[in-house]
């Protein structure tokens, strides 16, 4: 089985990650690279609703519900009384892809860009005291910092940054070649 190539976008909340990473999967979509995510929720939270058949099964007692149709599919995973599933667990279910965006998961081991904004909480930045945070989005600039900057909004730039690290530059060459 082949490494998935993972890399996270971390910050403190309202910080900007979901638009960043939305933002990034549809360039890299662009250029022809395949891409998963995984979200880390801090609390509980159901993609199910009240009701519904499925919601039926697991209220039931159902370990394990999947549901299907011609369009998309979804497994929900009761813990119950378990232990949350390390990342890497998780990361073992995805199918095969180029790229693997990661939101939150501020403590695990993958590189990661943190997002900063102007606005947002006055929390100290974590790449501070976080090693694997290797570069910064922000929408303003930022005085000490000696890691690589990049503007929020600066997509592109982001995206190269993220395949040059992650070793995927000349598989994103190949591809931009091909729909030339």
């Amino acid at each position: 089985m082949t490494k998935k190539r993972l890399f996270g976008i971390t910050g403190w909340k309202n910080s900007g990650k979901t638009h960043l990473v939305a933002n990034l999967i549809s360039e890299f979509k662009k250029r022809g690279l395949t891409v998963s995510t995984i979200k880390h929720a801090h609390h509980s939270f159901d993609i199910d609703h009240e009701n519904t058949d499925t919601w039926q099964h697991r209220k039931a007692g159902a370990g394990e519900v999947a549901i299907v149709s011609k369009n998309r599919w979804a497994l929900m995973h009761e813990i119950q009384n378990a232990p949350e599933p390390k990342l890497q667990e998780i990361v073992q279910k995805l199918a095969p892809c180029d790229i693997v965006l990661i939101e939150g998961y501020k403590s695990e081991t993958h590189p990661k860009i943190e997002t900063i904004r102007s606005n947002s909480s006055d929390n100290i930045p974590l790449w501070q005291t976080n090693n694997t945070i290797i570069a910064i989005a922000s929408d303003t600039a930022l005085d000490n910092c000696n890691k690589p900057i990049f503007m929020q909004d600066n997509i592109p730039q982001i995206a190269d940054f993220i395949l040059s690290e992650l070793g995927l530059v000349e598989l994103d060459k190949e591809t931009q070649n091909d729909s030339r």
